[in-house]
């Protein structure tokens, strides 16, 4: 980890111009950012919008120090537990945190290490679907859901009710397993900290472990702490006005140093050049960048602009169990040459021909500017164990191939008719569904693909719902290992691969066995086997590992450019 954590900081670049520049109140920061906001329930946001406003709400129990993704600073815990310290059993198997005192949440109220641990049970007994739980259950319970197949996974609520006790002044957890990533995962905002009696109150799991199935799995949009937030961090929110603004005020009983700045006012601005001339003018002085404009932008005189290398990747994913009721998305529904069939993508080559469709180096050339590069699999660089394996390049001669041998020759004869989606502001995403539809009409006029682009949250449901027959998506880390990249791609209960209807049993397995053994020599072998399986089954095909960029005011310092998060995150609190 140290050889990569040179590598990330030699990559870093900051540049500062003269001029400053910025809005006119000095006591407030207006953040434009690209996507909407999902959810502020801890329990459901597993989105970069959502949880780096949640970031700025909530406390974790540790953080990542700055720029560092494998050094650790304590938030509601006093100190890093180490096995030194007493913090870490000699087995891996026990985790004790020592908590802070004199902690108010935004209501005032006193947050105990009792707090902490209904936090924990409360967010995975919830475990909404899409949500982030998974990061959470895997290493406490062994199991990374609480359903399957619709249904409670029996004995899964008494696995989280042992997982972790409060004793005195500490709170302890207990692992069924060594779980070598687990404190990189309570960075994360699924272990956010709520005061138990307002959660309660506001209509979250009672505390009784036996009705725990009355909470379990709520609605989209309903989960219980959807639109309001009660934290011990420096932000609180003040009001929230879905797809437009957010704000947030600054909470002076914080128990650490109070923010620099009054107000953060967060805009989803998702078209460029609005958010660029606003921030131009002054009405903006915190902006995500996407890497295309990140050239245009170092011509701007007095304004502090960052590059930095993202442990995340942009993949193009294939549903291969599609929802077909009321959709339309699929045409007809059938193979008829006006629509296609719920097992469309099931057929490899039907994946084949997609991803030779698209045009990856252009994509790095003209729409990133060269800021990226093409991951083999989801393993990205940055990560251990990464390995060069097999990619499709662009090669329409390839793409015909595979769609005269799909689904039996039928596919060519009759032709088809579907819908490629993303999300509205990536242009990345947008051009390879784009290069997609456009380089697989060229070739039969029976082939009819139209790209439609949606709002991220609508999009986000839709995906869940897999109504989508093709998609194009992104991850970024949540901890930095490569279980994180192979369980929500390859895994059948993973975040994406899930909802593609991919299910391949030794990756299963293999999975399970990459993140029980602490052996570097058999985590190495096991996980070049799972970039193997990616390389073989095509359950989709990456395109871009993007580098992060972020624009800021002149005036403004204190941002810490981290390879974990996305350029949709800014930690307001550090700001002056």
């Amino acid at each position: 980890m140290k050889k990569l954590h040179f590598f990330l900081a030699s990559a870093f670049l900051c540049l500062m111009l003269v001029v400053p520049a910025g809005a006119a109140d000095k006591d407030t920061i207006v953040s434009a950012i690209i996507s909407t906001i999902q959810s502020m329930d801890p329990a459901k946001a597993y989105d970069d919008s959502s949880a780096n406003k949640l970031y700025n709400i909530y406390d974790t129990l540790v953080a990542f120090k700055k720029t560092k993704t494998d050094e650790f600073e304590p938030r509601i815990a006093t100190e890093i537990p180490t096995v030194a310290n007493g913090g870490i059993s000699k087995d891996g198997m026990t985790y004790t945190f020592k908590i802070r005192k004199g902690v108010k949440f935004h209501n005032g109220a006193d947050l105990t290490p009792q707090d902490v641990v209904y936090s924990f049970k409360r967010n995975m007994i919830t475990d909404a679907e899409g949500g982030p739980m998974a990061l959470l259950l895997e290493p406490l319970t062994g199991i990374g859901n609480t359903r399957k197949d619709g249904k409670i996974i029996p004995g899964i609520f008494e696995k989280i009710d042992n997982s972790i006790e409060a004793k005195g002044d500490t709170v302890v957890f207990h692992l069924p397993k060594p779980f070598p990533p687990i404190l990189g995962i309570l960075t994360y905002t699924a272990g956010a900290i709520l005061d138990k009696d307002w959660a309660i109150a506001n209509g979250c799991w009672d505390g009784n472990i036996a009705n725990a199935a009355k909470f379990n799995g709520p609605d989209t949009g309903k989960e219980p702490l959807h639109h309001i937030t009660n934290g011990t961090n420096a932000y609180q929110l003040k009001k929230w006005e879905a797809g437009k603004e957010m704000i947030l005020e600054r909470f002076d009983d914080h128990w650490g140093k109070n923010a620099a700045f009054k107000t953060v006012r967060i805009k989803i601005i998702p078209e460029w050049s609005t958010r660029k001339m606003m921030f131009l003018n002054g009405d903006v002085n915190d902006m995500e960048i996407d890497a295309q404009y990140f050239a245009e932008m170092e011509k701007t005189k007095g304004i502090k602009l960052y590059k930095y290398p993202q442990l995340g990747v942009v993949c193009a994913m294939f549903t291969q169990k599609i929802e077909m009721t009321a959709n339309p998305y699929v045409g007809s529904g059938k193979l008829d040459g006006k629509g296609i069939p719920s097992n469309f993508f099931a057929d490899k080559n039907v994946r084949l021909a997609f991803a030779y469709a698209i045009d990856y180096k252009a994509i790095i050339k003209e729409v990133a500017n060269g800021l990226g590069s093409i991951p083999a699999n989801p393993i990205v660089d940055g990560l251990p164990y990464q390995k060069d394996t097999f990619h499709p390049q662009f090669d329409l001669a390839k793409v015909e191939e595979y769609l005269k041998k799909a689904h039996g020759g039928k596919l060519w004869k009759t032709g088809f008719k579907l819908t490629l989606l993303h999300n509205t502001g990536r242009e990345i995403r947008r051009v390879a569904a784009t290069m997609m539809a456009e380089n697989i009409s060229s070739l039969n006029p029976k082939f009819n693909i139209d790209v439609q682009a949606m709002d991220w949250g609508e999009y986000l449901t839709a995906i869940q719902q897999h109504r989508l027959p093709g998609f194009v998506v992104a991850w970024g880390a949540d901890y930095p290992d490569p279980h994180n990249f192979v369980y929500p791609y390859l895994h059948s209960e993973g975040f994406y691969s899930k909802y593609i209807g991919y299910n391949n049993p030794e990756a299963d397995k293999l999975i399970k066995m990459g993140i029980e053994t602490a052996s570097i020599d058999e985590r190495r072998k096991i996980y070049y086997k799972l970039q193997d399986i990616w390389a073989e089954d095509i359950p989709g095909v990456t395109i871009i590992q993007k580098l992060g960029a972020k624009a800021l005011s002149g005036h403004i310092n204190g941002f810490n450019p981290n390879p974990m998060y996305q350029g949709t995150y800014t930690f307001y609190y550090q700001l002056y």
